[in-house]
């Protein structure tokens, strides 16, 4: 059995982990959404003006979608702004073709294929393996976020029920809670002392991490702003809810979970057979190998196994 494929993984593997160290080294251990640090206040706390800080975090937040002309970047563009990639998009496409050259390098060294297939293999590694690495922050923070926002919430209906505005409410949330979310706050209290609606700019948080929770909480705080009304019974209403959701969630995605991994063992069993195979008898496929039906059936056979994962996901992705 060839060993090119166990070096096609190590390779993307390593991929992942030299940007991930990167980002790190570059913007430093506080970015990391494994930090309790609340990024905001340690910039403050460093001496950093509140004007800077907030054009700063602002551009973190935007900076992706402004980039969504450039092609093929699009594709990534809206993963990269809910992570809040402190990258910016020319940053990032040069990482992509840094790590495509080093990929290319590496199996130069380890592997014996063509120019063209080591060319076209270096690139899906590197646009994939950034592409994964920035899906899997947008996830991670995006699932924090959800889980955070229950708890900001009732914060803030206490902060309403012994006198304070809404507004000093915000602050007290980018303060008391950690990040990803206080630094979220921490934006809307910095734009709402610069004159900023509330309102208006909860829906813009929303709509930018395109999360439902965040929608009712903007649709709740504009509508009390235009009729009037016990704003911490709405918000403490909205936090039930939230938590409700949230619990429904996590019960769909255990029940769900059988199927998923159903799914991913029905596609992944066949490839693992194959390996198998070639381990226990290296010349098992030479009497077919040379058919002109062997590798339409192998495409046939990919491609089938990409619709079973497809539709096994769209069967268990039920909306809450």
């Amino acid at each position: 059995m060839s060993a090119e494929p166990i070096i096609y993984g190590l390779i993307f593997i390593g991929v992942l982990v030299l940007v991930e160290g990167l980002y790190l080294v570059v913007f430093g251990k506080s970015i990391s959404l494994n930090s309790r640090v609340n990024r905001r206040l340690e910039m403050l706390n460093k001496g950093t003006s509140r004007d800077e800080v907030l054009e700063t975090l602002r551009k973190e937040m935007q900076q992706h979608m402004k980039a969504r002309s450039i092609p093929l970047y699009s594709l990534l563009a809206d993963k990269a702004q809910k992570a809040a990639i402190a990258f910016t998009p020319q940053q990032l496409m040069m990482i992509m073709a840094g790590v495509s050259g080093l990929a290319f390098v590496g199996m130069t060294i380890g592997t014996e294929t063509e120019v063209p297939v080591r060319a076209l293999m270096s690139v899906a590694i590197g646009v994939g393996g950034v592409y994964f690495w920035v899906s899997s922050k947008a996830k991670k923070r995006l699932g924090m976020i959800e889980e955070q926002l229950p708890d900001a919430i009732e914060l803030m209906v206490r902060s309403l029920r012994v006198g304070h505005p809404f507004s000093s409410a915000i602050s007290i949330v980018s303060k008391e809670v950690a990040d990803p979310l206080a630094s979220e706050f921490g934006v809307i209290a910095d734009e709402s002392a610069y004159g900023r609606d509330v309102g208006e700019a909860l829906k813009d948080m929303s709509e930018r991490l395109d999360m439902q929770d965040l929608r009712f909480l903007a649709v709740a705080v504009t509508i009390q702003q235009q009729s009037g009304g016990n704003l911490a019974e709405i918000l403490a209403g909205l936090s039930k809810v939230i938590r409700a959701r949230f619990r429904l969630f996590r019960r769909v995605r255990a029940i769900t979970a059988e199927a998923q991994w159903s799914g991913k063992f029905l596609s992944a069993f066949p490839l693992i057979a194959l390996v198998v195979i070639n381990v226990g008898d290296p010349n098992y496929y030479d009497v077919v190998r040379d058919h002109e039906y062997f590798i339409p059936a192998c495409f046939f056979v990919g491609i089938m196994l990409s619709i079973n994962l497809y539709v096994m996901r769209v069967l268990t992705d039920i909306k809450v």
